[in-house]
């Protein structure tokens, strides 16, 4: 791992942003790219730690604010990608080729039906749920879900989570023995916070059901 970090990290720096921007996409589409490989050597190259390193390289440095709007822009890129791919070629395409994907029927079919009725809140917390993220556009665009509400709560979770990232690379640097146990505590908080996001969730709806009952 950390080879492919430190070709990440020698890749980020030479294609500069723009990098970012097309490795987020690859991670917010169909292709198993894990996100804190790009996002933590992208934060490691904005840190003073990079800059005073033995690896340092005039011009590579980036900024922390940059890294991160360059990230939401490529899962923003990545995401729309998923939902017009699904909203063009259409469920019976999608089912066909889902199986490669490890995408069952069934999974889709129960992913389709809440995001018919809950797609904002679905969409805001897939995005900070590892594996769930790069598929969760698809059922989106089944649905045909609001454009507009589509990309603000993508930009909600993906900017929450590209930040912790970059910050993560920032603190710790591009060491896996150093950012591993960062990355663990930050998948769990984003586990626990997006149950505790969705039981609000649950809780204020049936509220409204019962006081309009």
């Amino acid at each position: 791992m950390d080879q492919i970090v430190q070709w990440v990290v020698n890749t980020v720096g030479q294609w500069g942003y723009g990098g970012i921007v097309a490795m987020m996409f690859l991670e917010s589409s169909c292709f198993p790219f894990p996100s804190e490989v790009v996002m933590i050597p992208a934060g490691y190259l904005s840190s003073p730690n990079y800059m005073h390193s033995d690896g340092y390289v005039a011009g590579h440095e980036m900024s922390i604010w940059l890294v991160i709007v360059m990230g939401v822009l490529g899962s923003w890129l990545g995401a729309l990608f998923n939902y017009y791919l699904a909203l063009f070629l259409g469920r019976p395409l999608l089912l066909k080729w889902g199986k490669y994907l490890l995408i069952s029927e069934e999974k889709f079919e129960k992913a389709e039906r809440f995001f018919s009725r809950h797609g904002e809140i679905g969409t805001f917390t897939a995005r900070l749920i590892p594996v769930v993220r790069q598929y969760v556009s698809l059922p989106a665009g089944i649905v045909r879900m609001n454009i507009a509400r589509f990309l603000f709560y993508t930009g909600l979770g993906a900017g929450l989570w590209v930040s912790v990232l970059a910050w993560i690379g920032y603190i710790a640097g591009q060491s896996e023995a150093l950012w591993r146990p960062y990355l663990k505590t930050a998948t769990v908080a984003a586990v626990l916070f997006c149950a505790v996001v969705v039981a609000v969730y649950v809780w204020v709806r049936r509220a409204r059901g019962t006081r309009q009952g």
